[in-house]
């Protein structure tokens, strides 16, 4: 396969809706919680620089991207998706890198963090530096926060003040000395 995985910019916003589809089926198979987005979020994300897509040709075969909080000290990466006829073939890594670079790239003092309930994207986490956490470990930043409320497990969220979900909290912190040159 012959896939490129590059930023995402403004030419890249006709995938917006492709995207919102591929979280939302991936969500219905898995039978997890995966918070929705709008197409007008997703294409918000590819025109400030904040997207990771991965084409082959002209196909959107997966996709992910960055958001920042807590005044730049944290950093999400979110929405990692690889098309169905794509998987098993390192395909969710590379974009994982990519967005991982980016985020290094855009906010090189943050602490980046991840929230699945994916099994191989805690894998890759743990490849890049990653470490579980407790929620409390992550941003306390109520925005962040909302954007939980698109999914099906947000009252598992809320029952536990916040503390813990289904989903497993993963954080990079640049001044771990495990992470020196990462």
């Amino acid at each position: 396969m012959d896939i490129e995985v590059l930023y995402a910019t403004n030419e890249h916003t006709k995938y917006a809706e492709l995207v919102c589809q591929l979280i939302y089926e991936s969500a219905l198979k898995r039978g997890t919680g995966i918070a929705k987005r709008s197409p007008e979020y997703i294409e918000q994300k590819m025109n400030d620089g904040k997207a990771v897509v991965a084409l082959d040709g002209d196909k959107l075969v997966g996709f992910s991207y960055i958001e920042s909080w807590g005044h730049d000290d944290f950093v999400a990466t979110s929405g990692l998706i690889v098309d169905p006829e794509y998987r098993g073939h390192g395909l969710a890594g590379r974009i994982k890198e990519k967005t991982f670079e980016l985020a290094r790239r855009r906010f090189p003092k943050a602490k980046i963090f991840s929230i699945t309930t994916s099994l191989p994207v805690m894998k890759l986490n743990t490849r890049m530096g990653y470490k579980p956490v407790t929620f409390s470990e992550l941003t306390d930043d109520e925005e962040f926060w909302k954007g939980c409320e698109g999914c099906c497990n947000y009252d598992v969220l809320q029952r536990n003040n916040r503390v813990r979900c289904i989903c497993t909290g993963m954080l990079f912190d640049p001044e771990d000395p495990d992470n020196a040159g990462k």
